[in-house]
């Protein structure tokens, strides 16, 4: 036999109130995922509070760790250096697909080179601050990391930023919108072994292509 008072009704919570808090629950459940995980875990931002608190900075280091590790890993299996039948046929789907594009969306310029094992190559876009230039780059033959970042020039000297980089990568593609006036490109580095073709594919507005080779 159980001696515990049972509870006045009155002290119980309504089911106004349980309702209340559990829609109060659900409001900030969301708020932490979109403002605390999102951020820290995928670098994905959509308020901008996560920047602001350094946890957008976390999810791009964990993403950055990543790809490294998955690099490592296919290196490790002996991937990188042989990309396999699907990465040969992605490229290739990638190729064709561009070089079917109708005349009035030709790129401006084309660029192709072999890098060796362990060489590295920069190339970038002479750009004045807010122009656009659309780009596609494929490897062929293996895998290449790289490193889209820009340099400022005149007024902007001094100036740096980095827009995307990767590792173990087959190609990309976006809009490179300059940050500032300057240089604006790629720096690639083959880390397989055997020799690496890499074409640039570049339109937009920019007033020169410049090579540099360390």
């Amino acid at each position: 036999m159980y001696n515990a008072n049972n509870p006045n009704i009155d002290e119980l919570p309504s089911k106004a109130q349980l309702l209340k808090s559990t829609i109060i629950a659900a409001v900030a459940a969301v708020v932490i995922l979109v403002t605390v995980v999102l951020p820290a875990e995928y670098a994905i931002d959509p308020t901008g509070i996560g920047r602001l608190l350094g946890l957008t900075q976390m999810g791009e280091i964990r993403h950055h760790l990543d790809e490294e590790a998955k690099a490592d890993e296919h290196s490790s299996n002996g991937v990188i250096g042989n990309s396999g039948f699907f990465a040969s046929l992605s490229s290739v789907f990638i190729q064709s697909a561009y070089a079917a594009e109708p005349a009035v969306k030709e790129w401006q310029e084309q660029i192709e080179f072999v890098l060796a094992p362990s060489e590295g190559v920069e190339i970038k876009l002479r750009m004045n601050v807010g122009a656009q230039v659309e780009y596609l780059w494929v490897a062929s033959g293996g895998r290449a990391n790289y490193d889209l970042h820009g340099d400022g020039e005149g007024d902007a000297k001094g100036e740096s930023t980095s827009y995307a980089k990767g590792r173990g990568k087959e190609g990309d593609e976006g809009l490179l919108i300059a940050a500032f006036d300057g240089v604006h490109g790629w720096f690639w580095r083959n880390r397989d072994k055997q020799d690496l073709t890499v074409t640039l594919y570049v339109r937009g507005d920019f007033t020169e292509v410049v090579r540099y080779k360390p």
